[in-house]
């Protein structure tokens, strides 16, 4: 028996997979392509000195003190997988099938793309001291003592990183004001009527919520609002969102969309041959909700790594349509997402937005789309399966919250 063969000729166990990214969708691409039987080698290059760690915790338990890290349970070693940490890429040459980085070229056979994305800065901040960002485990540690000290902290931005990091704020004992440009906390991730409600969160939790208000400036111990506000900072987070980490692809040829992300093809390859992309920093043509995604959760870098390991590999070449998924853990709230409400016609409540649990549910055409729950993970499991499904609702049963979510399948 022969061999098996890539699609340019090279026998699979003499190709070299290169993974950009040590996080959560570099690292599960290099496991996926052990655990789908990948016998060539396989090397992981991450900008960061640390051991591969999961993102996650770093607002919650690294950040308040309960864990060191939070380095991923992996035996790169018994996988055969060749770290190279503390290396930044600075280019790419497909032509060449080389990597640049600081330390000389690295030459790949198949490259897979996976570096995230990186926090938005917010600009006039970035040098003075007692501002920070929350993306890496070194951020986290610079913001232990912070919390630590119970100073007075500022947070700019309302989104899922903002609350997350008030809430560890408030239970480490710090004032908390947190400044946001839009009239409501999660103004670009979900409808005003569902974002509307959180806002009184922030109040339960003894942290000040600020809408409507744009930061004019950012000074040693002091933020200015642009009504003339001055308030307190011991610190100041910012939370403003995140792009993809792509600026090292610039000369390259790959393609990028509107958002400076990867674009890839349904089965995670980009534009130029021999590369693939996965996680934060791509985005993928979805036949379930017929528009293109770009997803930054860790759920999204979780499963996209087993489609870029399937075609590599080439034996059972694979498509990737997830329905989406992400949590927020936040002001002693459970808070799940499943789907992409976008082209929703209807939106189902299930409860009392002012209570401790409900959902909405989104329709498109009678068949569920999109599930938010708050402190209903009941609600969230059955929704995800009936998203999966394609499974159409009768609206007025969906209505009821006494009744399981699966009991209105129409």
């Amino acid at each position: 028996m022969s061999e098996q063969r890539s699609g340019n000729g090279t026998p699979q166990g003499q190709r070299h997979v290169v993974v950009v990214g040590a996080g959560m969708a570099g690292v599960q691409t290099a496991v996926a392509l052990r655990e789908q039987g990948f016998p060539g080698r396989v090397t992981l290059i991450g900008a960061e000195p640390h051991r591969p760690y999961d993102r996650p915790p770093l607002s919650k338990a690294v950040l308040l003190g309960k864990a060191d890290g939070s380095a991923f349970d992996v035996d790169f070693e018994a996988l055969g997988v060749t770290l190279e940490l503390g290396r930044e890429v600075t280019g790419l040459r497909p032509g060449d099938h080389e990597l640049d980085t600081a330390t000389g070229p690295v030459a790949y056979d198949v490259l897979v793309v996976a570096t995230g994305a990186e926090p938005v800065r917010l600009p006039g901040a970035e040098s003075v001291p007692g501002v920070h960002l929350l993306r890496t485990l070194d951020d986290a540690e610079r913001l232990r003592p912070v919390l630590a000290e119970q100073r007075d902290v500022v947070v700019v931005g309302a989104g899922w990183i903002g609350a997350e990091f008030a809430t560890a704020a408030r239970e480490a004992g710090c004032r908390v004001t947190v400044v946001e440009a839009a009239e409501r906390p999660l103004a670009g991730a979900l409808p005003a009527e569902v974002a509307a409600p959180m806002a009184a969160w922030y109040a339960d939790a003894g942290a000040r919520l600020r809408t409507r208000a744009r930061v004019e400036s950012v000074e040693p111990g002091f933020v200015t609002l642009d009504d003339g506000t001055r308030l307190p900072a011991g610190a100041v987070v910012i939370g403003i969102g995140a792009r993809p980490a792509t600026g090292w692809l610039a000369g390259s040829g790959i393609e990028l969309g509107v958002h400076r992300e990867v674009v890839a093809d349904a089965g995670l390859r980009t534009s130029v041959p021999d590369v693939y992309a996965v996680g934060d920093c791509s985005s993928f043509p979805s036949g379930r909700y017929g528009e293109r995604l770009l997803v930054h959760h860790w759920d999204n870098a979780l499963q996209g790594p087993r489609t870029v390991a399937a075609n590599i590999i080439g034996e059972t070449p694979a498509v990737y349509d997830p329905v989406p998924y992400f949590w927020s853990e936040q002001f002693g709230r459970f808070v799940q997402y499943a789907g992409h409400h976008g082209a929703a016609d209807t939106t189902v409540w299930r409860g009392d937005p002012a209570g401790a649990a409900w959902s909405v549910c989104w329709l498109r055409e009678g068949a569920l789309v999109g599930v938010l729950a708050v402190g209903k993970p009941r609600d969230l499991a059955q929704g995800r399966k009936l998203i999966e499904a394609g499974t159409v609702l009768d609206p007025d049963r969906l209505a009821d919250p006494a009744q399981p979510l699966k009991s209105a399948v129409a």
